[in-house]
């Protein structure tokens, strides 16, 4: 009888918006979760700062000695606290003591991961941390079990809600970056500090996470090129459309083959123009979608809700029953891999594609000077566009694929032509055939 068995017993670090949700749901179905882990799941301590802000938590489970509840008499320990530290030496103790870890903290494992997989490989413990990218989506099993027999060559996706509702609603209103980030905080989408997500570091900690999974290769945060959208205009948007494409901030880890047949992996995220018949273009508001193309399975959308309370738990206890059930029959789940030690290619050597919208004079030979620029830079031109007259000339240009370095290179020289007055908007085109 499974109420016969001996509790799986749950160290919970942190009881914020997620970790209010996983007590709980544990708590209202005690039977559920038995029936699924195969053992009674019991929560028997849960460490935060200030006590006195838990009045919904049964104070005999409360303490603020997090290192004393990771060093008693528990199994897991589910890690909600967020940041590096404490979080990173929290579970190096328990990883070492043969505790298994369930954690959403993407910062530290984007940062830390290969650390805690080395603890957890040498003491035979679990980590799992479906939580740390993408919400309730069920993404990082189905990228390290699902298609583990697979080969994955690319991986774009939305993983930032804050940023997507920005970008979303300059899209449908025309209102600019500023003013859709004031309302974004008044609707609770975006953080008093709001830094994190526009400058794009929440999705480089992910993308992170997801190339080293992708491509059996440890990618860290550091590795990961990344801006932000800050610089994202209604002029941007407002070109865009005039394409059929939107603007997304995108994260993109991507298998790259050079002319030799070499490998290495790129993992960036900066804002890109993609058409309004992508998948990924369709999503709205502060949801989520990732989009991966794999060899044998071909091309995979995972999509739904990314962050916020409920979401978040939901993708927490999933992994709190795997381990569980592990524990129950004295298994393993699966393992780092990182067999394929890629090098990570630099962003000036990464191959990419460029729209361009330049203020122009209106006189002969400005195309002819424009595009000679491009030709001393081996870039190609896939798509050139003249608009307006006199003072209102304007230039938009659409380049083939070609090393984001050469790319860069011509715009700084095409600022510098007598014949264009400034260079309105560049911005990175993805999701077509170059």
């Amino acid at each position: 009888m499974i109420e016969d068995r001996e509790p799986i017993r749950v160290a919970l670090l942190g009881c914020g918006t997620v970790g209010t949700e996983v007590l709980r749901l544990l708590q209202d179905q005690p039977e559920e979760f038995a029936a699924r882990a195969g053992a009674p799941v019991q929560v028997t301590g849960v460490a935060v700062r200030r006590p006195h802000k838990h009045p919904a938590v049964p104070e005999h489970l409360l303490t603020t000695d997090a290192q004393a509840l990771v060093e008693g008499d528990v199994d897991v320990v589910v890690e909600l606290i967020g940041g590096i530290e404490p979080a990173r030496s929290l579970l190096l103790t328990a990883l070492k003591s043969g505790k298994s870890v369930v954690t959403a903290n993407k910062a530290l494992l984007a940062e830390h991961g290969s650390e805690l997989y080395s603890a957890a490989d040498a003491a035979g413990a679990d980590i799992y941390f479906e939580a740390a990218v993408a919400g309730a989506i069920p993404l990082l099993r189905p990228l390290r079990e699902s298609l583990a027999g697979d080969r994955i060559n690319r991986v774009m996706g939305i993983v930032n809600g804050t940023t997507n509702y920005i970008l979303s609603a300059m899209d449908s209103t025309g209102a600019g970056y500023s003013e859709t980030l004031d309302e974004a905080g008044r609707l609770g989408y975006a953080e008093a500090d709001p830094t994190a997500d526009v400058d794009g570091f929440d999705a480089a900690a992910k993308a992170a996470i997801l190339a080293s999974l992708a491509f059996h290769t440890r990618v860290t945060a550091n590795d990961v090129h990344r801006e932000g959208i800050s610089g994202v205009s209604p002029g941007d948007i407002a070109a865009a459309k005039s394409l059929d494409r939107t603007v997304k901030l995108l994260a993109i880890c991507e298998r790259v083959v050079d002319d030799e047949g070499g490998e290495s992996v790129s993992a960036r995220v900066h804002p890109a123009m993609i058409p309004r018949s992508h998948p990924l273009a369709g999503v709205g508001g502060a949801f989520n979608a990732v989009f991966v193309e794999a060899e044998a399975a071909g091309q995979l959308m995972f999509y739904g809700q990314g962050a916020g309370g409920a979401p978040t738990a939901s993708a927490v206890l999933g992994d709190l029953v795997a381990v569980a059930r592990n524990l129950v029959v004295a298994g393993k789940g699966p393992r780092e891999s990182a067999h394929a030690q890629l090098s990570v290619r630099p962003m000036g050597d990464t191959p990419t594609r460029y729209h361009i919208s330049l203020d122009v004079a209106d006189k002969p030979g400005v195309l002819s000077q424009v595009a000679a620029t491009f030709n001393e830079h081996d870039v190609s031109i896939s798509v050139v566009r003249q608009q307006g007259r006199g003072d209102e000339a304007s230039l938009v240009v659409v380049t083939h694929t070609a090393p984001d370095a050469a790319l860069r290179s011509t715009v700084d020289k095409i600022a510098q032509l007598p014949v264009v007055r400034e260079v309105v908007s560049v911005m990175r085109v993805e999701g077509e055939p170059s």
